[in-house]
């Protein structure tokens, strides 16, 4: 899918696209089965371990791992990409219709930047606030490091279930990308802080399966709670062009798309497995957001061997 001029504009305008009918479900299936089986391998060790009864093995995609966090919050543990190295979900960085629209706004040299996400947003009834999984006002930029203040990050947010008010979708203000980087505290998670938040009003980024959101990194932009019994999933990915700062200098981007040089493309998910691990091991201790003071992010990277 190709973007047109007048969505490019709208992008640019709005801090935010919302697109339909990107992406089919023959390519999301096997994305939806890859987090299936690795959901199955995590209950059953649980059950092996004695913390999970019931391995809800008949329940739909969007209800299965509702069901098991209810009973045992430590199935989440390890499902972010970073951790899980799902093959499926390796592939699907560099799917190819996805890919053609992301070019529409980085150019033809993508780079999969480190911020790479899974998110499963469970049901809010009868959970704790700081268990819904909700992410308070914040922009993008904020959790990557001063360095790519200049780079064409785009935030590409695509659910894997139909995502509306009800399941908890996001909410944006439109055009407030333009006034740029606001300050945010780490207090209630990295936001933005309550006297500097823009006074317009947010919009309601409902998103059907098959869809995306694009969002400038300067987009503000927050979740809500999620009021039906199953889970809201998605995927939270961000791209920009090859050769520019990513803000995370201690974690691995690489190509998923190139004009100039298909043979860059990373292909293997061992090696992006391989990448990752080594990565998390030896940032250890390196905050990851900028609302951590400078000095104490350099001293992290120099204790770390890094520079900066």
């Amino acid at each position: 899918m190709k973007l047109s001029a007048k969505q490019i504009a709208k992008f640019e305008e709005d801090g935010f696209l919302i697109l339909e009918n990107v992406l089919s479900d023959a390519e999301l299936l096997p994305v939806e089965a890859g987090i299936t089986a690795w959901i199955d391998k995590k209950a059953r060790d649980l059950q092996a371990g004695g913390h999970l009864k019931n391995l809800h093995e008949h329940e739909d995609f969007a209800h299965r791992y509702a069901r098991i966090y209810a009973e045992c919050r430590d199935i989440g543990g390890g499902l972010d990409l970073m951790h899980s190295y799902i093959p499926e979900l390796f592939a699907f960085l560099r799917n190819p219709k996805l890919m053609e629209t992301v070019k529409g706004l980085v150019g033809p040299e993508i780079l999969c930047n480190p911020i790479q996400h899974l998110r499963a947003k469970p049901p809010a009834q009868g959970i704790a606030d700081g268990q819904k999984m909700n992410v308070p006002w914040h922009q993008d930029s904020a959790v990557t490091w001063e360095e790519a203040d200049r780079s064409n990050i785009v935030t590409t947010w695509i659910p894997l279930v139909n995502t509306n008010a009800q399941n908890g979708c996001m909410e944006v203000i439109p055009g407030a990308h333009k006034l740029g980087q606001l300050e945010h505290q780490a207090e209630g998670g990295t936001m933005i802080k309550p006297e500097v938040m823009p006074a317009t009003k947010p919009v309601r980024a409902e998103i059907p399966r098959g869809g995306l959101i694009f969002m400038s990194r300067f987009t503000p932009h927050r979740s809500t709670d999620n009021m039906t019994d199953g889970v809201r999933w998605s995927l939270d990915l961000r791209y920009q062009p090859v050769g520019q700062p990513t803000g995370r200098p201690f974690h691995p981007a690489f190509v998923t798309y190139s004009e100039s040089n298909p043979a860059s493309v990373l292909t293997s998910c061992d090696e992006w497995k391989r990448m990752w691990k080594d990565a998390l091991e030896l940032a250890k201790g390196i905050p990851w957001h900028r609302t951590a003071p400078m000095e104490k992010r350099r001293q992290a990277m120099a204790t770390a061997g890094l520079t900066y």
